[in-house]
């Protein structure tokens, strides 16, 4: 009986707290008559208030970046710690904010026999048109665009490059097409060896390069342009927002979209866009 009144409480909104008593009073099994102590109920699920952290609790260092972890502590003076700490700590704080604009290449070649063949489609010139307009559209001063060093990324950085003059451009094999990590749940379609898995680690290496908050010195907010491939920003994705990067392809992208990440200085991230591609007409749509 008090477990089902702890229940009914619960759903009518008692308070996290005040329900969590009362689950934890009937938790206990009540001794029988026969001296065997009665079953113990299933835990309170969540929404009842329990407060057992999980995997749903951010990490504010998760870019290592954190101010008071970059400080040596033992180094302080026992006088006047507290003072020199604040000032250690102002001097690596972040003070701009970071905005990274993750663009999937366009529709190319699927077919080509090396990946030098795997060039754009006529339609995938289209996309990356409509794909640099809508960021010239935007108004912003973008400080650079790092591009993976694959053909179709790279032709994809060119036609989107000529509607943003004076962005410099960087290619980079970090940024390559892979197999960031085994996905959960797997699908039938598509089963990589397990060695490139290994082989592909290199994404996380990508996300710990360009993915984290903006360094001490730098005074203004940033507009980066990352131009990389559908399984790269999924991941970066995943990793950034700490959800379990096993399920990175769950998510969907097209071609030439526009995903869009901040970065605040003390380290919180926030999904603008994922996958934007509402500037372009449906049939300039698609996912290849």
């Amino acid at each position: 009986m008090a477990f089902r009144q702890a229940l009914q409480l619960a759903a009518c909104g008692l308070a996290g707290g005040s329900a969590a008593v009362l689950f934890s009073a009937v938790a206990v099994g009540k001794p029988r008559a026969g001296g065997d102590a009665e079953p113990r109920p299933a835990e309170p699920p969540a929404w009842a208030g329990g407060a057992r952290p999980g995997p749903g609790v951010w990490d504010p260092n998760w870019d290592r970046r954190e101010p008071l972890s970059l400080i040596n502590l033992r180094k302080r003076n026992v006088e006047s710690g507290e003072e020199e700490l604040a000032s250690k700590l102002d001097h690596y704080k972040a003070k701009a904010t970071r905005h990274i604009f993750l663009i999937r290449h366009s529709q190319y070649h699927v077919d080509g026999s090396l990946e030098k063949d795997r060039t754009l489609t006529p339609l995938g010139r289209e996309q990356a048109e409509l794909t640099g307009l809508r960021l010239a559209s935007l108004g912003l001063k973008f400080n650079k665009i790092v591009h993976s060093s694959m053909t179709r990324a790279i032709e994809t950085t060119d036609i989107i490059s000529r509607h943003l003059p004076g962005v410099c451009k960087v290619s980079t094999d970090l940024l390559r097409e892979g197999a960031p990590i085994e996905p959960d749940p797997p699908v039938s379609h598509w089963k990589p060896e397990a060695v490139q898995y290994y082989e592909d680690g290199a994404r996380e290496a990508a996300f710990r390069n360009y993915i984290h908050r903006a360094d001490a010195r730098q005074e203004e907010d940033s507009y980066e342009i990352f131009i990389c491939h559908a399984n790269v920003i999924r991941y970066i994705v995943c990793r950034a927002l700490q959800f379990p990067p096993e399920g990175w392809l769950r998510l969907s992208l097209n071609n030439g979209s526009i995903t869009h990440l901040v970065i605040r200085p003390n380290g919180r991230v926030a999904l603008r866009t994922l996958g934007d591609t509402g500037f372009m007409p449906p049939d300039k749509i698609t996912r290849s």
